[in-house]
């Protein structure tokens, strides 16, 4: 019933609790997280596995004074709730509302924003650094999930730990899940951990035996001991830590709060950096999440009774398009692979991953290592697709221009979730790989504006001899414009609708807009040209030609940032051979995008149909008569007014 809840405002309220109320709050906790996101939606798996350790953590230290970073931050709930944030849970993830990752400006509770993976050893790390050089006093905790064990940033990170001469705090909360169940050396060592707990009783058990042999008894104890680290090499858990000079602690019942808390004062005076290993249960304390996990890893509104989502889903959405696409590709060809990283339920490969499980490679939460190994497949002639979201994508960079690029490799990019994608905010917007991908030489994208649309890229792509990205957005898939289906041509645009005056080119996600767009217009009298885009890189300029022959506006519009992205490619390529054509750019503001509603945060950034006809007459039709002239000349107009609203929107 909550009344213990009631009685926490912030941090230190906990340590006010006697220890036996520890299971009744954490019980409320659980409960308070059941009732808030059965309704809101959010992360409720890694949230339910926490709520002891949490606790555990908000006992142990002094907050916000200690510093305690999150590792990717969505199982940060009950952190927020014992902080005093509670109330903000009915507007978790919402526009304006609470964020479901840590986050500095929220709170100073919050020590360092996380959104993806494996970073929280290398930023405490780098905060136990500053505290020495500016010669302060706290502690600094790092948790980090065994699934994040699996990203190459974390090996880098307890490396450097090892060099530090003071008290720093790891935490490994284990659960033998990140989203989707965990792969690798890394995850078979901690399952082996796991199983030698029965060591330290063992070594009790053979030195009371020894002791008790008369005469010879004591001097074999002690010739023991000094066999006893190549002993320990094979039956102490931690070891791997412990070589690379990290103290390791457990492991510890992650569910036992009065345990923990010891082991943590225990931690508190190693005077250099120290695992302490926690066992926890992910989705504890509720059934359906218990035994499925993944599927509670990050939800939609669901029923508590049953677990079941409250909306159906609609379907299909892109995910659903190509995985059924992909597995029958892969039919058809033996040499495709695919790989994705620690997502085969969240970019649609699970189905993959049945039907073929010899050619399909989850690599864990490695980016950098899924684009490389795909690109050693492609040059030994394979044809890897590596599926992963657009925000995903960011932490590959390097291999994608390095690796694939310079040697021209076949490698297929499936980028899921691009563009907005809503409630997980910042760090997860998919805002920035037409971008960050346009510059890099050899790179070919393109983007589907309909389901269909998306497997015809997809036949054309696995067939195409070079790299290549096909980026399409989270949710729905359109299922408008299908009478025009014309075959895929290497960076050739579709005309959709060809009039004259204002031309609509418009990519991927923004055709439905353009089709809307189109329709208001027509409605007020206008005549309007939509062309689907279909090719960012390269891209159609013959098309454009053929629109700046006939129009006087042109409206490019696309889902993603301004700078570097196809709007600017066009402009640039008009205002060079083209120069009395009018430009408007339809594209997102240079800036970080926050959590919300999709469809409010576009009416938010204006690439609504309503803003983009908003525009089109502020900028152009309120401005120009029929002939392309300006109406009305200020006295104070500079004449290159219209030339920097061009380039500058």
């Amino acid at each position: 019933n909550g009344m213990l809840l009631e009685k926490i405002e912030q941090s230190s309220d906990i340590k006010k609790l006697k220890a036996e109320d520890y299971p009744v709050l954490a019980q409320e906790i659980r409960q308070f997280l059941l009732e808030k996101i059965s309704r809101t939606g959010g992360h409720l798996a890694s949230n339910l596995g926490v709520v002891e350790l949490t606790m555990a953590l908000h006992l142990a230290f002094d907050l916000p004074k200690d510093k305690i970073i999150w590792d990717v931050g969505h199982q940060a709930y009950t952190h927020k709730i014992l902080s005093g944030r509670k109330d903000g849970f009915d507007e978790l993830r919402q526009f304006g509302g609470m964020s479901g990752f840590p986050k500095r400006k929220e709170s100073p509770y919050d020590a360092f924003d996380t959104g993806h993976s494996s970073t929280s050893i290398s930023a405490g790390l780098g905060i136990a650094q500053a505290r020495e050089i500016l010669g302060e006093d706290y502690s600094v905790i790092s948790i980090i999930g065994d699934g994040a064990l699996t990203g190459g940033m974390a090996y880098e990170a307890l490396n450097n730990a090892a060099q530090l001469k003071k008290n720093f705090i790891i935490i490994l909360n284990d659960n033998e899940m990140s989203i989707s169940k965990n792969v690798g050396g890394m995850s078979r060592y901690l399952s082996s951990v796991r199983t030698r707990e029965g060591y330290a009783d063992l070594k009790l058990k053979v030195e009371r035996t020894l002791r008790s042999v008369p005469v010879i008894g004591k001097a074999m104890v002690n010739g023991l001991f000094l066999a006893k680290n190549g002993i320990k090499q094979f039956l102490v858990p931690g070891m791997l830590f412990e070589d690379m000079g990290i103290t390791y602690l457990g492991p510890v019942d992650g569910h036992n709060v009065e345990e923990m808390v010891q082991v943590l004062k225990e931690a508190k005076r190693v005077r250099h950096a120290v695992l302490v290993h926690v066992r926890t249960t992910k989705g504890k304390g509720y059934g359906p999440a218990e035994q499925n996990p993944s599927r509670f890893h990050g939800v939609e509104p669901f029923d508590i009774e049953t677990g079941k989502p409250l909306k159906e889903k609609q379907f299909p959405g892109y995910t659903d398009v190509f995985a059924e696409k992909i597995c029958s590709l892969a039919e058809k060809d033996p040499r495709i692979v695919a790989v994705t990283a620690a997502m085969p339920d969240g970019t649609g490969l699970s189905r993959f991953a049945k039907q073929f499980p010899d050619r399909f490679f989850d690599v864990g939460i490695a980016e950098a290592h899924a684009v490389t190994s795909a690109a050693g497949m492609a040059s030994a002639g394979l044809k890897p697709v590596v599926a992963v979201y657009s925000s995903f994508l960011q932490r590959g960079y390097d291999q994608i221009l390095h690796d694939v690029c310079i040697q021209e490799l076949p490698v297929l990019f499936a980028i899921d979730r691009a563009g907005l994608v809503g409630s997980d905010g910042e760090t997860h917007q998919g805002i920035f790989d037409i971008s960050f991908l346009s510059l890099v030489p050899g790179m070919s994208i393109m983007a589907p504006k309909n389901l269909w649309e998306l497997e015809r890229m997809l036949e054309f792509g696995v067939g195409f001899d070079g790299p290549l990205a096909i980026r399409y957005p989270r949710g729905q898939a359109y299922r408008g414009l299908s009478e025009f289906d014309a075959p895929v041509e290497y960076g050739k645009a579709e005309m959709l609708f060809e009039e004259k005056d204002i031309a609509l080119f418009a990519l991927g996600s923004m055709v439905s807009t353009g089709e809307h767009v189109r329709e208001k217009l027509k409605a007020k009298g206008y005549s309007c040209t939509l062309v689907n885009a279909r090719f960012v890189k390269p891209l159609d300029t013959e098309m454009i030609d053929r629109l700046c022959r006939n129009h006087k506006l042109i409206v490019t519009l696309e889902e993603n940032v301004l700078r570097g992205g196809m709007g600017m490619c066009a402009t640039r390529y008009i205002h060079e051979n083209h120069p009395e054509i009018h430009v408007i750019q339809v594209a997102l503001p240079d800036a970080y995008v926050e959590h919300g509603n999709v469809s409010l945060l576009r009416e938010m950034l204006r690439i609504d149909s309503d803003s983009v006809i908003k525009r089109i007459f502020t900028e152009y039709l309120d401005q120009y008569d029929n002939n392309g002239n300006r109406k009305i000349q200020n006295s104070f107009d500079c004449s290159n007014s219209a030339e920097k609203e061009r380039q500058d929107p």
